[in-house]
């Protein structure tokens, strides 16, 4: 059984690599990326195949001869479009009659109005319509996402949030690795919607206390105050605006889920938030 791993050098698919290598050897395991260079340094015993998603041709060579891949999700903003550029990963595993892929995608992408969920709900349809066998495994908010809010506590200063709302928070390499026991399982559900316990900025800032023995002020704002905090601390206004935007999914509910699927996966519960606020600001 040969596995392939698409991204396989951003953080996630780093861990993916690491992880899939030990459940089924290094022979075993292919990896897929853009830079060719820092994949085969960061992967020296994989084989190591160039594949760029805006690339269709170098896609269908990057699959060939593999049973089940992982296909993780690109970011927005590409020279191509996203879900243009992932349908060429989708008619890159017909091509090669892929047996089994495993997608990460958006939670509740197919009903979800966040903007964010738009390109992954195209993504799931263009998989389903091949008729590819799949499992959509729809990650909520990775924890590392909240570094900044979790920096201000670490450092004694306030932490501020602009959403009223709950995620899901969890650490990447969490998500990872239930991705990986998907990918390997003999089994598997079309649709795994991943999520840590649900929980608050509250919930979140008082974990951030426990985690750090410290005393801090967690404070809510408006969304514009928020911006202007941002502005404050030397990011330019473009920026500050895209870094408060990351809050919105929470705002507007897209990540409010009651799910034990990831849990299920793992084999038992995602770190607790302090444990994981502990882990990363160790990192």
């Amino acid at each position: 059984m040969k596995y392939a791993i698409t991204a396989a050098t951003g953080n996630f698919g780093q861990v993916a690599v690491k992880l899939l290598n030990k459940l089924v050897g290094e022979d075993n395991v292919i990896v897929v990326a853009r830079n060719l260079e820092k994949a085969k340094k960061l992967f020296p015993n994989n084989e190591v195949r160039q594949g760029d998603y805006d690339d269709k041709d170098a896609m269908i060579k990057a699959l060939t001869d593999v049973d089940k891949v992982l296909f993780i999700s690109s970011q927005p903003g590409g020279k191509v479009d996203r879900a243009t550029a992932q349908k060429n990963v989708v008619d890159a595993l017909v091509k090669n009659n892929v047996k089994f892929v495993a997608y990460t995608s958006f939670p509740k992408a197919e009903n979800s109005d966040n903007w964010l969920a738009s390109d992954h709900k195209i993504t799931e349809e263009t998989i389903k319509k091949a008729g590819l066998h799949h499992s959509f495994l729809r990650n909520n908010w990775y924890l590392e996402n909240e570094m900044g809010f979790l920096q201000s506590g670490a450092n004694k200063q306030a932490a501020l949030y602009w959403a009223k709302g709950y995620a899901g928070w969890a650490l990447e390499r969490e998500y990872a690795e239930a991705a990986v026991n998907v990918l390997t399982a003999e089994t598997s559900k079309e649709i795994y919607e991943f999520s840590g316990k649900r929980a608050n900025y509250e919930d979140l800032g008082h974990a951030l206390q426990a985690a750090t023995g410290n005393n801090f002020e967690i404070k809510h704002v408006s969304q514009d105050e928020y911006v202007k905090y941002l502005e404050n601390t030397g990011l330019k206004p473009e920026m500050a605006t895209l870094f408060a935007s990351f809050e919105q999914p929470i705002y507007d509910g897209a990540l409010d889920e009651d799910t034990t699927d990831l849990a299920d996966v793992l084999g038992h519960s995602s770190l607790s938030l302090e444990a994981a606020i502990k882990e990363i600001l160790a990192r």
